[in-house]
């Protein structure tokens, strides 16, 4: 395995996005891995996941809602253009869940 291809050098060229509850039921996956050359804003990565997921009736609506953590940390009330992920990150997109 050539070093371009190992999954550590993959890794730093790409964020991984991780889906729960609707948001997986929305997208029809567990996750995706955006490739980036650098770094990109929650919003970037928001319109990315969008745009691979045209088909969704309802995705837009499920990630507007979803509590956003980059990396284990929750974005909470910060701006999602103004807070930067970069390659080897992970975005996870939890929507509200019921119960408690």
């Amino acid at each position: 395995m050539s070093p371009e291809s190992s999954p550590s050098s993959q890794n730093e060229t790409q964020i991984i996005v991780r889906y729960w509850a609707s948001a997986r039921a929305a997208t029809g996956v567990n996750e995706d891995r955006l490739s980036t050359d650098g770094t990109l804003s929650i919003s970037d990565v928001r319109d990315r996941v969008l745009a691979l997921h045209p088909d969704s009736d309802n995705l837009e609506r499920v990630v507007a809602s979803c509590s956003v953590l980059v990396d284990d940390e929750p974005l909470g009330r910060r701006d999602p253009s103004t807070v930067l992920v970069s390659p080897g990150q992970s975005v996870e997109f939890l929507p509200p869940f019921a119960g408690g």
